[in-house]
Formats: structure tokens, sequence, C-alpha cells
């Protein structure tokens, strides 16, 4: 895509689409190293090229020497560094470059998500060091930033928020079938009768009616949401299950230590930027003995075939990782059960001074 092109369509969206893209190249800017970093911008489609030219546009606006690697004006690394200055980034975007490293290697690689693809094979975006989704290409959203170039996970929380902000007036329509398959997790998940049960990352309060059912008329029932229009949509939902509704990030939870007896969470680790972080919070906020019941209305293999990926060993919710880090959390894993029709992991919230083993069984 040209700079002509890209104009043209930055001038056609709207005041708030600009603002996320703003948004998204401030925290990529951040993102890139001091020096004379090599930065990949690869895809499948032109978005690449889109994201690679604004990027350098805000670089040089902020001051960085930047030049633009294309098949067009370069042909070589040398001749992006030939007559530089040592503190130029080199910003390149396209397949043709995913092979043909630099003297010192890519420094730094974004992938851009545009159109899913259905391969068997381990995608570039599996060893990117950040993701950026670009299926609609006025609304960008980053979903990963690898820690090193992002320690303090500051863009989580609006990247989370527009992620789901843009989804959550058609996600009961796209997913509203799913409702059986919560209420029989929430089942056999076996909450106690007049507790206290908070669904966090409760999005449009699917769960909301069952959790209400589990803990009875004498219990609590909260959803915890980052995201103001997944909250709205959830409202009808909370009034009819007598529930409350706060929104808060789930790695800082407003609420007091040992709070509850039972956290569900559907489809909300593989969300957040630091799987132990998470739980650590969720397990701050449950009562020694408490459950946590992770849950998704998919199973990973499941899921993972529906975005044209294949499943890998480290993956968070995978079994051993998942079991390791709920121990280093203060949880230990009690259910694992993970076919095609959905995820469910159960885990019990350590007594103060226990410590188990992965192969230690749960007490009955």
């Amino acid at each position: 895509m040209n700079a002509r092109m890209a104009a043209a369509h930055w001038d056609t969206m709207t005041s708030e689409q600009r603002h996320r893209w703003s948004t998204v190249l401030t925290h990529l800017a951040a993102a890139i190293p001091a020096g004379s970093p090599a930065v990949l911008i690869d895809g499948h489609d032109h978005r690449a090229a889109l994201l690679a030219d604004r990027l350098t546009a805000v670089l040089r606006n902020a001051g960085r020497r930047c030049v633009r690697l294309t098949e067009a004006t370069c042909t070589t690394h040398a001749d992006a560094r030939n007559g530089r200055a040592a503190d130029t980034v080199v910003i390149a975007d396209g397949s043709r470059w995913r092979a043909d490293h630099p003297a010192d290697r890519w420094q730094l690689s974004i992938w851009v998500r545009s159109a899913p693809t259905r391969s068997s094979n381990r995608r570039p975006a599996d060893d990117a060091d950040i993701v950026v989704d670009l299926h609609d290409a006025t609304w960008p959203v980053i979903q990963h930033l690898d820690r090193w170039v992002a320690p303090t996970n500051l863009w989580y929380r609006t990247e989370a928020q527009a992620f789901f902000a843009a989804r959550a007036a058609t996600w009961d329509t796209k997913f509203g079938d799913d409702l059986p398959a919560y209420a029989a997790a929430i089942a056999e998940a076996t909450i106690p009768s007049g507790g206290v049960a908070i669904d966090v990352g409760c999005g449009t309060g699917r769960a909301l009616p069952a959790l209400r059912d589990a803990v009875g008329p004498t219990g609590t029932v909260v959803g915890v949401d980052l995201t103001p229009q997944m909250l709205d949509v959830a409202r009808a939902r909370a009034t009819t299950a007598h529930a409350g509704l706060v929104l808060a990030d789930a790695r800082r939870l407003p609420l007091p230590d040992t709070a509850a007896d039972v956290i569900f969470a559907a489809g909300l680790i593989t969300h957040l930027p630091d799987t132990g972080d998470g739980l650590r919070e969720l397990a701050r906020v449950t009562r020694p003995g408490g459950r946590l019941v992770l849950f998704h209305p998919s199973g990973r293999a499941a899921l993972a075939a529906r975005h044209g990926r294949t499943l890998r060993p480290d993956e968070p919710l995978a079994e051993t990782p998942l079991r390791f880090a709920l121990l280093r959390t203060g949880w230990y894993l009690t259910h694992y059960d993970d076919p095609a029709h959905r995820f469910l992991a159960i885990a019990a919230r350590q007594q103060p001074g226990q410590h188990r083993s992965p192969t230690t069984p749960p007490s009955s």
C-alpha cells in the first residue's frame, strides 16, 4: 500500500477509528527498542504494509530516524543501512523478508492478523514478538506483546476493551446457543448453595443465571468485566439473576481477600497478558478451599481449528502448563476435561501452609 492509498483510507475513517489507530501506533512506537533495530512487519495481505507505513510515519514525527524497507526502494539490507545514521530504525514488511535476515537479525517481529488461514504448520504469529489484529482495517487491536518489549503491560487495558467493545452488540447473536453449555459446566462444578460466586470476565452475562441457580436465593452473584459495552449487554441478565455488575480489570479486582467461594472464568485466561498474575489475583480473592472454574464452550483443539492454527504443548491451558501455573499461584487442579464440545478445568484454593506437588491427588 502506497502513501497516497494510506492517506485516502485515513481520510474516510471516523474520529473514533482514527483514535483507535493512534492508540495502537503509540503502543507500538513505545515498543521499538532504542538504537538501530530492524523491525519486520509481516502478514498475509496488504494490511502489513499499511501498518508499516503508519508506524514509520509515527516514528518520524516523533523525531526518530526511520527507513522503510520495500522491494520497490531497497533490494538488500545493506541498501537500507548504507549512508544512514547509526540510530536509524529499519522497518520492512511482507513475506519476502521472512527468511532474509539482516546481519544482526530482526530485533522485533510484528505479525498482522487478517483473514484466518488453514494450515497444519506453525504460524509466523506463534513466533512474533507482537501480534496485531487487523481483520477490520479501521479498528486495529494489539493482541500480544512480549514482556521484553512491554514489561509493564500498560497496553492491555486499552486493547482488551477495544477488542470486546467492537463485538459486544453482536456477541450473543453469534454465540447465543452456548448457554446450555454454560449451565452444564456450572452444574458439574457443584458450587455450594448460599456461597459467593464471582464471574470474572463475565462478558454479556451468559453465566449469571446458572450461577444464581447454583448458589440459590441466599447466595451472591457478581459479574466483573473490563469492557463497559459488554456490561451494558449483560445488564438484562444481571437483573433477572439478581446479580451485581462491576467494571474492573481481572488483574486488579476491587474485592477483599478471601471474599469469594467460587470464581467462574469463561475464556478469560487466554486473554490475559500474564497467566500467573491473573491466577494469583483470582486466588487472592478466593477463600481457602474455594473453587476456580475455567470454562470455554469449545474444546481447545476445536477452537484452534476454527482459528486456523494447531495446538502447542506449552499453551497456558494445556494440562501440564496449567497444572504447574495453578500450583505456583495458590491453586491445585482437581478436574481437567478437554473434549471437542467444551473445555472445563476446576481447581481448589490451597489451604494456608499447604504445598502440593503436581502429582498429589486431591483430598476427598
